[in-house]
């Protein structure tokens, strides 16, 4: 059946979405501890069958089983304290990008140290506060195939490591896996990555051919991880064989090439594209949750939700009060409450200084453009 509400705010509950079908038990134990009644919408109810025994033996395992070996991280220091270092190794990076790509289309071969001394220094800054780069990423204006959109990915990537407790060396691998794995891009024609409207199939499959161009660059580099090509292969595989350019299937992506895919996904559907508008991230969010088990790991795609939050860092959102603002760090312990600059009042009036209000309880999310205000002019400065 379809739970569509409590009878006590969704804040401070374990459920993810604000309306999910209840399907296992363990859904119906937290259900009997948080709430005394629940609403039910019989029209959105769902049959859910108990999986036999052959069906729970064909579905492949999910790739988070892989993980053997896990690492403690905590927070330290606050996201504002952080956003210096934050803005320093973002503008190292985006330096390091600028070069690696003229370099590229020069012939010439990658600086293999210097990419990796930017991923360290961001590494480092997640390592310390995840909000603080993310949501510095989140401010930049991107394009669907600038540096930025690869800087974006990398940080993503190396964040969600960081939430699955993966060793330090492997998050380095994952940001520049998230940097490089789209790097074959500038060997395409600059008009077709900007053509507005449908691709033609000529079109579409010079484009899937960045895939092959990005392994050839990396495998001519010398001085990066030895694994790094192959899994630069991988952000376009799919969970049920629909994707390129091998058809992989399920366990087949592996760990990394599932967080490359997951990523992947996300950060382009959250910017604006030529040929489509930005979707808000939790929408986006639920995008994804509608195709677990279908195009991503099932499992994963949840994982990644409690990692970004239902209302991600730098998502712009409307408060019950009527505030409008954006939201700068996450609440670990009560998902819905994140922290949020309020940005404008009930009126839409700026309000200055801009007001920091903890465990913010969130009507909305808005999309970036919908109100007067610009969330990069609060964070991207010196």
């Amino acid at each position: 059946m379809y739970i569509a509400e409590l009878d006590r705010p969704w804040e401070g509950t374990p459920f993810m979405f604000q309306g999910f079908v209840l399907s296992t038990s363990k859904q119906l134990d937290a259900l009997k501890k948080f709430c005394k009644k629940v609403y039910i919408d019989p029209e959105k109810a769902q049959a859910v069958e108990e999986p036999t025994a052959a069906a729970a033996k064909a579905k492949p395992a999910s790739v988070l089983t892989t993980i053997k070996e896990k690492a403690t991280y905590v927070e330290k220091a606050p996201v504002v304290a952080e956003m210096p270092a934050a803005r320093e190794a973002t503008r190292k990076t985006v330096t390091v990008m600028k070069d690696m790509f003229t370099s590229i289309q020069a012939g010439k071969a990658l600086d293999a140290p210097r990419v990796k001394e930017a991923v360290t220094s961001m590494t480092d800054s997640v390592v310390r506060n995840p909000d603080a780069m993310m949501l510095l990423s989140r401010m930049k204006q991107q394009s669907a195939h600038s540096l930025d959109r690869a800087l974006g990915v990398s940080i993503y990537m190396i964040t969600f490591g960081r939430f699955l407790s993966l060793p330090r060396e492997q998050l380095d691998l994952l940001g520049m896996l998230g940097l490089l794995q789209d790097v074959g891009k500038v060997k395409l024609p600059p008009e077709l990555l900007d053509k507005e409207g449908s691709l033609t199939a000529e079109e579409m499959e010079t484009c899937h051919g960045h895939v092959a161009h990005s392994v050839a660059i990396l495998k001519s580099t010398t001085g990066i991880p030895p694994e790094l090509p192959g899994l630069a292969s991988l952000h376009h595989e799919r969970y049920d064989g629909s994707g390129y350019p091998h058809g992989l299937r399920a366990s087949q992506i592996g760990l990394f090439g599932g967080i490359a895919a997951l990523v992947d996904c996300f950060d382009a559907i959250t910017q604006h594209r030529s040929y489509g508008e930005a979707v808000a991230p939790s929408n986006a969010l639920d995008m994804l949750y509608k195709s677990r088990d279908v195009h991503f790991d099932g499992p994963l795609v949840e994982q990644f939700i409690q990692c970004i939050g239902i209302y991600p860092v730098g998502a712009l959102v409307e408060l019950y009060t009527g505030e409008i603002g954006i939201v700068i760090a996450q609440n670990p312990t009560m998902r819905l409450m994140p922290r949020v600059l309020a940005a404008l009042d009930s009126a839409k009036r700026p309000i200055k200084p801009p007001q920091v209000i903890d465990k913010a309880k969130i009507k909305r999310t808005l999309e970036r453009g919908s109100v007067p205000i610009d969330p990069s002019e609060f964070f991207l400065g010196k």
